[in-house]
């Protein structure tokens, strides 16, 4: 019967082909070592395994020599193996019951980045953006909000790691859908909108980490404290809107701390657990056009 087996890694220590791996009855071994164009390992590169109906039976990462290995029924299958900055690889592979099948050295070509956009300023359109949060409540679940008000302009340099951004939240427009609960946020407790009205973040440092990730490092100013973030973005391209208009695509997460900027109101249940997680986490999808 097939079903979903758990994947392994090779170290380089081993000395037998199967010495990594228990072998069950009527399955094989396929490993590979996945590697860049410059014949270095790719860590963490994603790897699955799929059957002739295209089933995902394994997946999982390389290790940090770039190697691969997965215990599958023997049959016939499709290696895919993608990684940020390189275009996708696929193989068909055979496993053998009771042997392995290696797959050798597999060199990931790099992938053609994405067109940036023009250089010049753009703003936010606020009909295609969101900033969402998300929080730990009573450790188990999570409460989720947005800011349902803000603007921001970025302007694009010749150089893009000189790209600056400058973004401006209405504190007082968070919305978790629960009145009650919004009414608690804007008070002193956590966003204390009625001295902060603003939460304002601005960057001048665009970090190219290769294929379209950046990182995006800048102050945020949040209760009147100023820490530095790191904004862990995705750039997703150019597109055109329905009146032609130009549009740049991206998304961006980062983690912050509740006590760098002072949101230390808590309380606890009875058993002890914290009503409000220590971290919040935010997400960011937004769309830019040219600033008219």
């Amino acid at each position: 019967m097939m079903g979903r087996w758990l994947a392994s890694r090779t170290k380089p220590h081993q000395t037998g082909p199967l010495a990594a791996v228990r072998t069950p009855s009527n399955a094989g071994v396929l490993n590979c070592r996945v590697l860049s164009p410059a014949g270095e390992p790719v860590p963490n590169a994603r790897c699955a395994v799929s059957d002739t109906a295209g089933r995902t039976l394994v997946e999982g990462g390389t290790d940090p020599f770039g190697s691969f290995v997965a215990t599958v029924p023997a049959g016939e299958y499709r290696l895919t193996v993608s990684a940020e900055g390189y275009l996708p690889y696929r193989v068909p592979c055979t496993a053998t019951e009771n042997s392995l099948a290696s797959l050798g050295d597999v060199t990931l070509q790099a992938a053609q980045p994405l067109e940036l956009p023009a250089p010049g300023d753009w703003e936010i359109d606020l009909a295609h953006s969101s900033i969402s949060c998300t929080a730990r409540h009573i450790g188990v679940a999570r409460v989720h909000g947005r800011f349902n008000s803000f603007a921001g302009v970025v302007r694009i340099t010749d150089d893009a790691a000189q790209t600056a951004m400058h973004v401006v939240i209405d504190a007082g427009s968070i919305d978790t859908n629960v009145r009650m609960r919004d009414d608690h946020l804007r008070s002193a407790d956590f966003l204390d909108v009625a001295q902060f009205p603003t939460i304002e973040f601005y960057s001048d440092r665009f970090v190219p980490r290769g294929g379209n990730r950046w990182d995006v490092i800048g102050e945020l100013w949040l209760r009147g404290v100023a820490r530095t973030v790191t904004l862990d973005m995705e750039y997703l391209g150019l597109g055109d809107g329905m009146q032609g208009e130009a549009r740049a695509v991206c998304r961006a997460t980062a983690a912050l701390h509740r006590d760098d900027f002072q949101v230390s109101w808590q309380t606890m249940l009875a058993r002890g657990i914290a009503a409000v997680g220590p971290t919040i986490r935010v997400d960011i999808d937004v769309q830019v056009v040219p600033q008219s």
